[in-house]
């Protein structure tokens, strides 16, 4: 059997509203939940136009043969939540002791506009001097329009322990019938049909088709009825008053509540349950009590201008409170929306408040917002440990000194292991000693993460006492909370972060991806995948785009790191190589002299140690990627792009500026590469004169103005001698050569001159 007890649910759902599959759905839940079919006769008898006795008993009898259909409690649940009911929760005026991972908010406090402790209670008494007719008449011609269809019940029915419950009632008159009757019979129950004075009589506030009472049958979703009958009436009508609740009309039940029939004038169903749930949260956390199972737009309400066992159900007011649902909304939100009063300029002009100190250089401060944006494989995580290192350290971070400090890395996408070991990794390349490695804290999430409006109170609790000058969120898409395209849903997103800085006293740092397609177009505050509230919200944006590293500059790359591997070797194992190798400081800068020198003078064995050195270099220069930075700040001026080679694990910046030229992946459509690759003949064969001749003038330089030979163009140039040849001949005549070739053919000694 369900925990939850199921005859309590069956309050809240009324028979005559159930077409006839909705009766059997009830009847079939309790048989499979284990009730007893009396428990569904006694509800099936508040519909007394329809019940049937022994009806149900046959019924019973055959829902064991299926199963009940698949029918459960849930069935029997999920119809009274439409219907208004609630699940239990804690007793709001009970403590209990917080979980560790329990939410912790102010939503207590959200809405709250009256304190009980403070309260002048309204009474309200009985009018002495009464028109039963008038009451009814100005109820009738406050909610409705004439040619408007009324619901209203005078007749009852009694269940098993004797109760008097209202029947379906009357749902075809309008309410200007009703009216013009009211005035011509000056009674009641001469317009409207006599009713028992023990129970007193109900009317719907919202207009109906004429085709029934249920929710379907509702034409204008105007109103909705707020009703309390666990308090004192002097606290219902005072909480009611003072809520400013847009009341059409305020009427006096005849025993122990008030029925407010409030306007929300919804446009839809849908509009009108959300409606409805705002202002009961409101009342009841400004402690009005409300009986919830009222939600439903076609529910009787008490009528006024009745006697109800010798009290009067009586109209106390209309037309109270704001006009309107939206303009009370408004009032109620700004009532209590916690914003700081404004301040007048001339209070703080001579006394102006300290900036924050900077906790990134000329970038960010301390308290403020940084977001990181990137592609995938950019090392934007390792970025973000290796600003963890230089903050823990107070050390440079990528050219920025950062201040020193305690700071948190939540990790939500690497497992815990592969996480300590890229701090230990990041440490060793950047070289240096974890001498304040106490001052990294990592939260390690993965496989736990939650939205981020959930993760920030928690992340504040833990914080708290921590001292930190930084909290790092790696990376935010395992905790964005709805669509990122979306302006509004981010901008509520991102306020969390302001939640986090402002609680915590410190920076938040974060990292999020691009978006797809070619970037090196676009500004680097709109390469950021989602809404451009992400480049707009953080008080800096840092951007990293990929560089195309032409292959002119892979080759430099690789024969400057072979003349670093062969003179650091002759070095070790040749200490005096530089006197016996007779090479200048300029031929120690060619690869293709130094690579000459090795072979006319190393061992084969000193040979093979330098190419297995040189291999090893190129494959991890072959591995690097090259990026460039840029930024948009807020509070410092705009920066200079800075390049930098990402040599996994840590980035390196270019201190000697081989990266300045390159163009940012995406910046040419493929079109346009092809479309350089296919110059015109003329073009390309300037270019290689132009360079022939660049290499001519060098050559001769380092002669001292003497003689260039075509073995000398050859290893400047890293060429073959056809090439050379065919150079000399594309000239023009600009330059010839006199030939000398040396007897065995393999090396050419002719001198190249020009006129």
């Amino acid at each position: 059997m369900s925990e939850i007890n199921l005859t309590e649910l069956l309050d809240y759902i009324d028979p005559s509203q159930c077409n006839y599959q909705e009766w059997c759905s009830v009847g079939m839940a309790l048989h499979a939940e284990g009730y007893s079919c009396t428990v569904w006769d006694m509800w099936s008898q508040r519909d007394s136009a329809r019940y049937h006795p022994g009806e149900c008993d046959k019924k019973w009898s055959s829902f064991g043969s299926y199963g009940g259909a698949g029918v459960s409690g849930a069935t029997i649940t999920q119809m009274a939540k439409e219907c208004g009911w609630m699940p239990h929760r804690r007793d709001d005026d009970e403590g209990h002791e917080l979980d560790w991972d329990d939410v912790i908010t102010d939503d207590g406090d959200d809405l709250t506009i009256i304190n009980k402790n403070w309260m002048e209670l309204k009474e309200v008494e009985e009018p002495e001097i009464w028109d039963p007719v008038s009451d009814l008449t100005r109820y009738l011609e406050t909610l409705f329009q004439p040619d408007e269809i009324v619901g209203y019940v005078t007749d009852t029915w009694q269940n098993a322990e004797g109760k008097h419950l209202p029947s379906k009632g009357a749902y075809t008159r309008t309410a200007g019938d009703i009216i013009r009757d009211l005035k011509k019979y000056k009674n009641i129950g001469e317009s409207l049909g006599d009713y028992n004075e023990e129970v007193g009589a109900w009317i719907r506030f919202n207009p109906l088709d004429g085709q029934g009472v249920k929710n379907d049958n509702v034409t204008e979703f105007r109103y909705a009825l707020v009703e309390s009958d666990t308090m004192d009436l002097a606290q219902q009508n005072t909480i009611i008053r003072d809520l400013e609740l847009p009341v059409a009309c305020l009427v006096h039940s005849g025993k122990k509540s008030i029925h407010a029939i409030v306007r929300v004038d919804a446009a839809s169903y849908e509009e009108y349950r959300k409606r409805v749930d705002f202002i009961y949260d409101v009342c009841k956390k400004n402690g009005l009590k409300i009986d919830t199972q009222n939600r439903n737009p076609s529910r009787l309400s008490r009528m006024p201008g009745i006697m109800r066992n010798g009290h009067k159900q009586f109209l106390i007011a209309t037309n109270i409170g704001k006009k309107d649902f939206d303009e009370w909304k408004e009032w109620i939100e700004a009532v209590n929306d916690d914003l700081p009063d404004p301040e007048s300029l001339s209070d703080v002009w001579i006394d102006m408040p300290p900036l924050a100190d900077p906790l990134i250089d000329g970038v960010l401060r301390k308290g403020h917002k940084l977001l990181l944006a990137g592609p995938s494989k950019a090392g934007k995580s390792f970025a973000l440990i290796e600003l963890c290192c230089a903050i823990a350290e107070g050390r440079d971070w990528l050219g920025w000194k950062c201040a020193q400090g305690k700071i948190l890395y939540v990790n939500l996408e690497l497992d815990r292991a592969s996480c300590l070991h890229r701090f230990h990794d990041v440490y060793e390349r950047l070289g240096w000693r974890p001498q304040n490695v106490s001052n990294i804290d990592i939260w390690n999430l993965r496989g736990s993460s939650i939205p981020m409006d959930k993760l920030a109170p928690k992340l504040i609790r833990r914080a708290q006492k921590k001292d930190y000058i930084a909290v790092i969120i790696d990376p935010i898409y395992k905790v964005i909370t709805g669509d990122e395209n979306s302006a509004d849903q981010m901008a509520h997103f991102c306020n969390q972060f302001d939640k986090v800085c402002n609680e915590l006293g410190c920076a938040v740092i974060y990292c999020h991806h691009h978006s797809k397609g070619h970037q090196g177009e676009k500004r680097s505050m709109d390469r950021a995948s989602g809404s451009g509230v992400f480049a707009r919200d953080p008080d800096a944006l840092i951007d990293l785009i990929e560089l195309e590293i032409t292959d002119a500059l892979a080759k430099q790359q690789r024969e400057a790191s072979g003349c670093k591997i062969i003179c650091s070797y002759l070095a070790e194992k040749m200490p005096d190589w530089e006197d016996s190798f007779n090479l200048s400081q300029d031929d120690m800068l060619s690869y293709s002299k130094l690579q000459k020198a090795v072979d006319e003078n190393c061992s084969w064995v000193q040979k093979s140690e330098i190419q297995v050195a040189i291999i090893e270099k190129n494959k991890e220069l072959d591995a690097r990627t090259a990026w460039r930075i840029e930024g948009t700040l807020r509070e410092f001026p705009k920066f200079a792009p800075v390049n930098l080679w990402f040599n996994y694990p840590v980035h390196q910046i270019d201190d000697i500026g081989v990266l300045a030229d390159l163009d940012a992946e995406g910046s040419k459509l493929p079109w346009q590469k092809a479309m350089e690759k296919r110059k015109d003949p003329e073009v390309k064969k300037k270019k290689r004169q132009q360079e022939f001749e660049n290499a001519f003038e060098a050559v001769s330089s380092l002669n001292d103005g003497g003689e260039v030979t075509v073995q000398d163009l050859v290893e400047y140039m890293g060429c073959s001698l056809r090439t050379v040849w065919n150079r000399v001949k594309e000239s023009d005549g600009k330059y010839y050569s006199i030939k000398n070739k040396s007897k065995d053919g393999k090396q050419d000694l002719s001198f190249i001159r020009k006129k």
